[in-house]
């Protein structure tokens, strides 16, 4: 009988363990590539697409790109962090970001366009320094979030040039005493299951830049836009509708 009872015994212990284990046993984490796109209200926009007036803004002016080039930084993926990325359309680099052991299940996903004050340190970036991305010393220093230039048909139907730069606001009222506000804004694009190797697709919609909140007049606001404290504000309140979830592919 003791044999017995023992028997049984041993096979609920061994039974736990197994069920023990498996319970245990996570999957393996996986490769995650974001995807920057650019589109102008759902139509693609890439480098091809550039000085040729094909897009027009609420506003109702015709528009051709030349440049546009952005930063987000604070990339979040699930636990991963990455500082910063630089994506530059025209030259068609970083159009893509890669994060390694990523956990699967359900992952947040958010970034920031451009830095925010305390990682907006004059000088402090070499790769961003080589390509002129530096705000000027005595706009406070640090640098853009963002140089969009092109053309625009003016209301003589001629052309003239904008510099749609956005970066930490500054009011020069006093050279001596600068005031700033911190224009940049975190982007939440809530969460995503991941289960395999993906690729997730962020849009960025250009047009919106031009509309919402507020609705963006190129004759009366072009050029020197970096200076402009109030201008800067507004394409930041514009910025936050820019930017979207695209497709996911695992």
């Amino acid at each position: 009988m003791k044999k017995i009872i023992l028997f049984f015994l041993t096979l609920i212990f061994f039974s736990s363990c197994g069920d023990q284990v498996e319970c245990c046993v996570y999957p393996e984490p996986v490769n995650v590539t974001l995807k920057f796109t650019q589109n102008w209200d759902g139509v693609p926009v890439t480098s091809s697409d550039f000085n040729d007036f094909k897009f027009t803004n609420l506003h109702g002016e015709t528009i051709s790109i030349s440049d546009l080039r952005y930063l987000l930084s604070t990339i979040t993926v699930g636990s991963k962090i990455k500082n910063y990325q630089l994506i530059n359309i025209g030259e068609n680099t970083g159009l893509q970001l890669n994060f390694e052991q990523i956990e699967q299940g359900t992952s947040i996903l958010k970034f920031r366009f451009g830095f925010a004050d305390a990682d907006n340190k004059d000088g402090e970036y070499q790769d961003l320094n080589s390509v002129s991305f530096n705000v000027p010393g005595m706009l406070g220093g640090g640098y853009h979030y963002m140089q969009f230039d092109g053309k625009y048909k003016d209301t003589n139907n001629q052309d003239a040039n904008f510099n749609y730069h956005t970066l930490r606001a500054v009011n020069r009222a006093d050279p001596s005493k600068l005031i700033f506000q911190d224009t940049s804004f975190e982007v939440d694009l809530g969460t995503v299951e991941i289960t395999n190797n993906a690729t997730i697709e962020i849009k960025m919609n250009i047009a919106e830049w031009f509309k919402n909140p507020n609705t963006w007049n190129l004759n009366q606001l072009n050029t020197v836009l970096m200076p402009n404290f109030e201008a800067q504000k507004l394409m930041s309140a514009n910025g936050k509708s820019v930017f979207s979830l695209g497709a996911i592919t695992q």
